[in-house]
């Protein structure tokens, strides 16, 4: 069985929210052309075309949406998507859709037809309503929050799969306690909190997490997940998720969590791929679906690079004790974690290891 998942920008970095930390309009800022605009039909003609070509044997094909935010392209062109991937697949292609979005554009046409496609649904809620409307905010800059709840709501009146996105900014990385309860109170079982990165021309901003902000959130905020976890409380978090597993020499799910980049196949709007989503810049362009195939966009001598690229590690890695379940982590979100001289990673694993194990040999079990 193969297994190919690509990283899809139909609507490029355009968005109708302002949030104050986007790291993706800091990205674009950083290219030629920070807007392609939305993506054509001829564009998706060549990834389906591509793709199901490439893989004409048993394979598990994912195609997950991204922004910017996604949805700007609109309802056709999304049911474009699908038609032309309908056409293409063969039974033994096992497809799967993804879509992160704000959800403030989300209506009752969009729920039937992310139902309908089995779509599974990220869906970005910064958590509690102070924190969330105060850096998730629209072009008036008042805050999302109540239309995003509203939107969740419905997805779970609908039995539509969803995770919910945090990012977790140096704001709200001083509320763990606050966090958790909101989580429990309404009972959401898969969270992705995203670590808040700094713009590419700073080491740290306002909203960013530093190592500091790192450590002394999550040794809270484990502490009251594993209280939940004990009690029969299972409650999906990213980080927990890749890295308890290690303890039981069970490798990651996701990218950077052993210290190495591999290629993700981000899709700009016009077509252009890049190997990473944090580096969709122009120098990290290795070509562009409608001119190249994906044995050729693999080879790519420019993911070669990007993938060797040196990185600038923590001075207590060569001796650190976790060294096999982190290598230094992913090489952009790394200044989330540890500075020069402090790893607040390294930290959180020493104080909480009884319990992680803990778990990690109950989940064995």
């Amino acid at each position: 069985m193969k297994y190919f998942s690509m990283l899809i920008k139909p609507a490029s970095s355009k968005c109708n929210l302002r949030c104050k930390y986007c790291f993706y309009s800091n990205v674009s800022d950083h290219r030629d052309i920070k807007d392609y605009g939305v993506m054509e039909f001829s564009t998706v003609d060549s990834i389906v075309e591509k793709v199901f070509s490439t893989f004409d044997e048993e394979a598990t094909i994912t195609f997950a949406f991204q922004g910017g935010e996604p949805t700007i392209a609109g309802l056709d062109y999304f049911e474009y998507f699908i038609e032309k991937v309908n056409e293409k697949k063969k039974s033994f292609h096992e497809v799967f859709y993804a879509i992160q979005t704000n959800g403030t554009l989300i209506n009752d046409e969009w729920i039937k037809f992310l139902k309908f496609n089995n779509f599974l649904v990220g869906i970005s809620l910064d958590g509690f309503k102070e924190n969330h409307d105060l850096l998730r905010v629209g072009i008036n800059n008042v805050g999302t929050f109540d239309k995003v709840f509203e939107t969740i709501k419905k997805l779970e009146l609908n039995k539509i799969e969803y995770n919910v996105l945090m990012v977790l900014t140096c704001q709200l990385s001083k509320y763990p306690n606050e966090l958790m309860d909101f989580i429990i109170k309404n009972k959401f079982k898969y969270i992705q909190l995203i670590p808040c990165l700094p713009p590419f021309e700073n080491l740290h901003d306002e909203y960013s997490l530093k190592p500091k902000d790192f450590y002394e959130f999550y040794n809270v905020f484990f502490k009251l997940w594993y209280k939940e976890f004990i009690n029969g409380n299972y409650i999906s978090c990213t980080l927990f998720d890749n890295l308890i597993p290690m303890f039981n020499n069970i490798p990651p799910t996701q990218c950077g969590f052993l210290g190495f980049c591999s290629n993700q196949y981000v899709l700009e709007s016009d077509g252009s791929v890049y190997p990473c989503d944090f580096y969709v810049l122009d120098k990290y362009k290795i070509g562009n679906i409608n001119t190249d195939s994906i044995i050729d966009l693999a080879k790519s001598n420019i993911t070669k690079k990007f993938i060797e690229e040196d990185r600038e590690l923590c001075s207590l890695c060569d001796r650190c004790r976790y060294k096999k379940i982190c290598n230094g982590q992913c090489k952009r979100l790394s200044v989330c974690y540890y500075d020069k001289d402090y790893c607040g990673y390294q930290e959180f694993i020493k104080e909480n290891e009884s319990q992680l194990l803990d778990v990690a040999l109950r989940i064995r079990r």
